[in-house]
C-alpha cells in the first residue's frame, strides 16, 4: 500500500492507516510545510465541543465564530492557528493547496471558508518520512475543499483513492463490530 514518498509533502494529506492507534485514529492530516527539519500540519477531522468565539473571543466576528474549533493534533493544544480560503492569494501567510492557505491571526484579511485549529501535528527531521516508510499514512493530494469538509473525510478521501483504498474506506471505526 506504499505510496513513493515525495521529497515534500507539503500540500498533501496523511490518512492515518489502520494501524495508527490513539490520536491519529482515522486522522486525516493537512501537510502544511515538509522540509529538512521536520513537518507541520493539522487534522482536518477533529471537531471539538467549542466554538471559535468561545475559544478565541474577539479574533473572528463573523460567521468563522460560529463554527466548531478543530484540534489540529497534539502539539502546543493551547496554540491557535487558521486555514482559510483567501480572496487574495498573496494575503496568506503560507498557501497549501490553491488559494487556501494559513492566516495571520494579527492581521486577518477578507477571507472565503475558515477553519481555526487548536494544537497542531509536528515531526521532527526524517520523522514522517520514517512513518511514510512503516506505513503509518497514505498519501493523497489535498483538495481545496478537505480543509473545510465535515462527515467522514477518512472514509472519503480512501474511497476517491481507488482501489484498495476504497474497500479500506468501508472498515468500520471499530473492526470489533463488523
Amino acid at each position: 500500500m506504499t505510496d513513493r514518498v515525495p521529497e515534500t509533502m507539503s500540500g498533501q494529506l496523511l490518512i492515518a492507516s489502520p494501524a495508527l492507534g490513539d490520536f491519529f485514529h482515522r486522522a486525516v492530516v493537512l501537510v502544511v510545510d515538509h522540509n529538512d527539519e521536520g513537518a507541520f500540519g493539522l487534522v482536518l477531522n477533529r471537531p471539538s465541543e467549542s466554538t471559535v468565539s468561545e475559544a478565541v473571543p474577539g479574533v473572528f466576528d463573523d460567521a468563522a465564530g460560529d463554527e466548531l474549533l478543530h484540534i489540529g493534533g497534539p502539539v502546543q493544544p493551547s496554540a491557535v492557528t487558521a486555514i482559510a480560503e483567501h480572496d487574495d492569494p498573496g494575503d496568506a501567510t503560507k498557501l497549501v493547496v490553491g488559494a487556501v492557505g494559513m492566516v495571520d491571526l494579527d492581521a486577518i484579511p477578507t477571507l472565503g471558508r475558515v477553519r481555526v485549529f487548536a494544537g497542531y501535528a509536528g515531526w521532527g527531521p526524517g520523522q514522517l518520512d520514517a512513518e511514510l516508510e512503516a506505513e503509518g499514512w497514505i498519501l493523497d493530494d489535498a483538495r481545496i475543499d478537505d480543509p473545510f469538509a465535515d462527515g467522514d473525510l477518512w472514509a472519503d478521501a480512501l474511497e476517491r483513492k481507488g482501489g484498495e483504498f476504497a474497500l479500506l474506506s468501508r472498515m468500520p471505526a471499530d473492526p470489533a463490530l463488523n
